[in-house]
């Protein structure tokens, strides 16, 4: 089913927005080199349950994963790309790091996700990765509307991602989100313009383009959770929620402080 929101619950959304924005935004100017994984998660618990927000990830136990979470944030590191788990490790110069957030305050949640590098390193392939998925995440905003079809935004997304020379994985891309996290409809990362479910106000969606350097395969940790790419290469992840508006969409996890 897919869930369309009152204009109160879009209310709340926008705030459980900001606290996402806000929480990523801190976790990132904390992370330096020496950074341990557990630490991030911690700090996210920290911030989320000092907000009065509850985490989605904690007791999350889908198909796709050795549930449950167990944690608060999902970091994924270099080759790791989608659901990373938190673990023993200390961040290096020059990693690429990917933190992927939803929480739920007020009934409705926000989820986003961020790529960065640690350090004083800027491998030229990370940030063309990170940038690349920024655009593409720039790019479905704008398509995104009233009326739209789902596979515009699909399509938009594909473009971005393979016009800089990336394969794309279309099993997990972006999706609805609501009074729960994970919602219909799918939003693959690519697609064909012209087809699928016509968006419409109070629909909350979370865009989440994410690539791979060489390959679109994925294999998953001894974890049980975290996917990486199957060639080791590096990864990218951007993601904002947004709620179709009767003219437009709105960004929801942008954080208010700059």
């Amino acid at each position: 089913m897919i869930e369309i929101l009152s204009p109160t619950q879009v209310a709340r959304a926008r705030d459980t927005g900001a606290l996402v924005a806000d929480i990523l935004q801190s976790l990132r100017e904390r992370s330096t080199v020496g950074t341990n994984l557990l630490e991030i998660d911690q700090w996210a618990k920290e911030i989320m349950l000092g907000a009065g927000a509850t985490s989605c990830y904690v007791d999350y136990a889908p198909s796709f994963g050795r549930g449950p979470f167990g944690h608060y944030i999902c970091t994924s590191v270099n080759d790791g790309v989608l659901h990373g788990l938190p673990h023993d490790y200390a961040l290096a110069d020059g990693d690429l790091l990917s933190l992927d957030l939803a929480v739920i305050l007020g009934g409705v949640a926000a989820d986003s996700a961020i790529s960065f590098v640690v350090g004083e390193s800027r491998p030229a392939e990370s940030i063309r990765l990170i940038e690349t998925t920024e655009r593409a995440l720039a790019t479905a905003i704008a398509t995104a509307g009233p009326g739209v079809k789902l596979g515009d935004i699909s399509a938009a997304i594909g473009g971005v991602l393979t016009g800089a020379g990336y394969p794309v994985n279309t099993e997990f891309g972006g999706h609805g989100i609501g009074t729960t996290m994970h919602q219909d409809p799918h939003v693959p990362n690519d697609g064909r313009a012209g087809r699928g479910y016509k968006l419409r106000p109070g629909l909350m969606l979370a865009l989440e383009p994410w690539v791979m350097v060489d390959t679109d395969e994925l294999v998953t940790d001894d974890d049980g959770w975290t996917l990486r790419s199957a060639t080791g290469c590096r990864t990218a992840h951007s993601e904002h929620t947004v709620v179709v508006t009767e003219d437009g969409v709105d960004v929801l996890t942008l954080p208010s402080r700059r």
